[in-house]
């Protein structure tokens, strides 16, 4: 059966990447469900949820409200938020309710501005797509709306777009600030992570975007079509498991020379192929149940749709090991495959301290 999912746990949504996103920038984000979909968000699929507070709601629609459409008791609802907290815009992220009934999320936009005097941002997610097109929705709209001054450059500032748990198994930009520090850039803002919406406002102030995930990616071609900011895309060497120094790769994975398939996000995994390639002689695929850019797919990488593609490359006899998160390891049984450790948060709901 198509879509069947006899191993893994579902996938992060597009509703909880969207929050993600959102969820340090300083704005009451509401998310439009009655309950069950911020359950999910906030206790499998935000693990900031216990470490840092945020304004994240759900609309709490009952029934008949859901049934009927009642958009005036939400905007009532996020009006008397706004008088509670202080915040500087507010977000709407849809879920599979107000996809089944049809809600006119861009009149909910309007009305909420109309009705709180702050801007609004309605995202049209609906829990039926992954977590990466969530987070590219977010990315592209929070830009578009806030980063709008041409400031003067800072030189050596660097934007960091794609910084999520969901795609890097962090909560915070400590690893990833200092993995670019070791490479000479001292000024680094990760947006969304340990940064705010005036961050956002200012991005034109970097000299460069590096996008280390491809939900970054329509975001930093924006930032490249109003300010003329060039993007690269990559993922710092942070000296981990997650992406170990080419010292560790050679003397402590026992990879060299392997047939080796990397399962993740593609700019991560991309930056780990290059590593193994150039530290243990590998020779290595990468695969991906997320958005893959042909641009930046070499020659034999896969789309993954489903876990029978994954578990049918495992027992092709083409690879040694399979590098990926630990919640293929069940599937993989009966496949003469290694499993190298790999977390990826919206797979597995691992952190890397966590393993």
């Amino acid at each position: 059966m198509k879509k069947l999912l006899k191993y893994m746990s579902p996938l992060a949504p597009d509703d909880s990447g969207a929050c993600s996103v959102l969820y340090e920038m300083g704005g009451v984000t509401v998310i439009c469900d009655a309950g069950g979909c911020a359950g999910n968000v906030c206790g499998f699929d935000e693990p900031r949820w216990f470490e840092k507070r945020s304004s994240l709601f759900s609309a709490g629609l009952r029934d008949m409200d859901a049934i009927l459409g009642r958009d005036d008791l939400l905007v009532k609802k996020l009006a008397l938020i706004c008088e509670q907290v202080d915040t500087q815009f507010t977000a709407i992220v849809g879920t599979p309710v107000p996809a089944v009934i049809a809600t006119d999320l861009k009149a909910l936009e309007r009305m909420s501005e109309k009705k709180t005097g702050l801007p609004c941002i309605a995202l049209r997610t609906d829990g039926t797509r992954l977590y990466d097109y969530g987070e590219e929705m977010a990315y592209f709209r929070i830009f578009e709306r806030f980063a709008e001054d041409k400031l003067e450059i800072k030189k050596g500032k660097v934007g960091v777009i794609g910084a999520t748990p969901l795609n890097t198994g962090e909560t915070d930009s400590k690893m990833l600030k200092l993995a670019l520090k070791n490479e000479g850039i001292d000024d680094v803002v990760c947006f969304g992570m340990d940064s705010c919406l005036e961050e956002v406002k200012r991005a034109s102030e970097c000299e460069k975007i590096l996008v280390i995930a491809p939900s970054g990616i329509k975001a930093a071609k924006l930032l490249q079509e109003r300010f003329g900011t060039p993007f690269e895309v990559g993922y710092p060497s942070i000296g981990t498991r997650l992406l170990p120094s080419d010292e560790a790769v050679a003397a402590t994975y026992g990879l060299k020379g392997k047939r080796v398939l990397i399962v993740h996000q593609q700019f991560l995994a991309n930056a780990l192929r290059e590593k193994y390639e150039r530290a243990a002689g590998c020779k290595v695929t990468v695969a991906s149940f997320f958005k893959m850019y042909d641009e930046y797919m070499h020659d034999g990488d896969i789309r993954l749709k489903e876990e029978d593609d994954l578990i049918a490359l495992a027992k092709s006899g083409e690879y040694d090991i399979i590098a990926g998160d630990t919640r293929f390891k069940r599937m993989l049984s009966g496949a003469d495959v290694k499993l190298f450790p790999l977390t990826h948060f919206a797979v597995g709901g691992t952190l890397n301290r966590d393993k």
